[in-house]
């Protein structure tokens, strides 16, 4: 016999203290999947980013896309009756996450060794600038601090270039999955042995982790790596490339997929060819390597190049901008990974969809993200069982 699931985080219950990205983005997704998300906000102002544009009808998208399927409430954590509301609710939790600063939680009696005095299996997700512990805990951290701060700026650009930050927050983003694996995997060992743990990850550590092959260069070899561009320092050629109306990008990652490029181009003695036969030649000698392969690119349009290599099995793809992005039949289409939603203030609107796709439980967007303090009533009555005078003389006293 089985039993029908929402979500495949179906009754798994989430006080969500997260604000702007790296927090709300793991919160998102475990939304997405069938966790029931709370989102706890200061009365009167909210989560910082809902004064982030691009605004709809005066409401943030940038608030909107990021917590979609949460309930909304609102909580004065500075005052005894607003801490006393939020133990109630740490008592019936799950997890608990949040993105303050290390030591604010600690200062307002809600860290982490007390709440699980109040639940012994709950599960702490934290995330910050350089994590709970270390010589610098207590400096302040943001995306471009991280990018910097783990090397990922050093090693993006152009050789002649400054160092450069991704066109995204993509250590925030970084830090998000990863806290969101850190969560699921102590779910999974509180199942288990019915303890729950803190769950420590810091944007620095999260983009020193995503480098990779970038630190063994340095571990191994010694060398210090530059800005390189589009080019990958282990595979060639895997770069971009210019093409009569554009550029686009191929990805040979052996020797099997350069033969056939060289096939195509017509130069098929370059397969054998003892300069580039091998990869690690190809990379040393990668400048001639994209002279040669630019020769040929340079004589066609992008999508004729595009067509020719697809049909011969070399990776490639044209470099699509956004609006491109928003309009591919299979990112868009077939992937979903753009949805419509009907938000009450901003009304009909597009947002970016759940990448995570699951077969048995299907990730989706059910509701939009909710107004300040949407689910007060509904929360406080179904949890803690509040009536309608206590919620009043809660919000008369400014404690939601």
């Amino acid at each position: 016999m089985t039993t029908k699931l929402k979500g495949a985080l179906d009754g798994i219950k989430v006080l969500d203290l997260t604000r702007v990205l790296a927090g709300p983005f793991a919160t998102m997704m475990l939304a997405d999947m069938g966790a029931e998300v709370i989102k706890i906000e200061i009365p009167g102002r909210g989560d910082d980013s809902r004064q982030f544009g691009p605004f709809k009808n005066g409401e943030s998208s940038y608030y909107i896309n990021l917590n979609r399927n949460k309930k909304g409430i609102t909580l004065n954590l500075k005052s005894e009756k607003g801490k006393k509301i939020f133990l109630e609710l740490v008592k019936q939790a799950d997890v608990v996450m949040e993105n303050y600063r290390p030591g604010t939680m600690e200062k307002l009696g809600l860290g982490y060794e007390d709440l699980k005095k109040v639940n012994p299996g709950l599960v702490y997700g934290c995330v910050s600038g350089f994590g709970h512990y270390g010589p610098y805990k207590d400096r302040a951290g943001y995306d471009i601090i991280g990018q910097a701060m783990g090397g990922l700026m050093s090693t993006t650009g152009w050789p002649d270039g400054e160092p450069t930050r991704t066109g995204t927050a993509m250590g925030d983003v970084l830090a998000g999955l990863s806290v969101t694996i850190g969560v699921l995997s102590a779910l999974r060992y509180r199942d288990v042995t019915g303890i729950g743990q803190k769950v420590d990850v810091s944007l620095v550590d999260s983009v020193v982790a995503s480098l990779e092959i970038i630190n063994q260069i340095y571990l191994v070899d010694g060398k210090i790596p530059q800005r390189i561009g589009n080019r990958y320092e282990s595979v060639y050629p895997y770069d971009s490339f210019r093409a009569k109306d554009g550029s686009l990008v191929i990805g040979c990652g052996n020797d099997k997929l350069w033969n056939k490029l060289c096939g195509i181009m017509g130069t098929p003695e370059l397969a054998t060819d003892e300069r580039y036969d091998k990869n690690p030649k190809r990379v040393a000698k990668h400048k001639e390597v994209k002279e040669i392969v630019e020769k040929w690119t340079l004589t066609k349009n992008v999508d004729e190049l595009i067509d020719i290599m697809l049909r011969a099995g070399i990776p490639c793809a044209p470099i699509n901008n956004i609006e491109q992005v928003v309009k591919d039949p299979h990112i868009a289409g077939a992937r979903e990974m753009f949805v419509e939603i009907e938000h009450p203030k901003a009304g009909n609107m597009k947002i970016t969809g759940s990448h995570i796709k699951l077969y048995k439980t299907k990730p989706s967007v059910k509701t939009p993200a909710p107004l300040l303090g949407e689910h007060n009533d509904d929360i406080l009555k179904k949890y803690l069982g509040y009536d309608d005078e206590e919620i009043k003389a809660l919000k008369e006293k400014n404690v939601i």
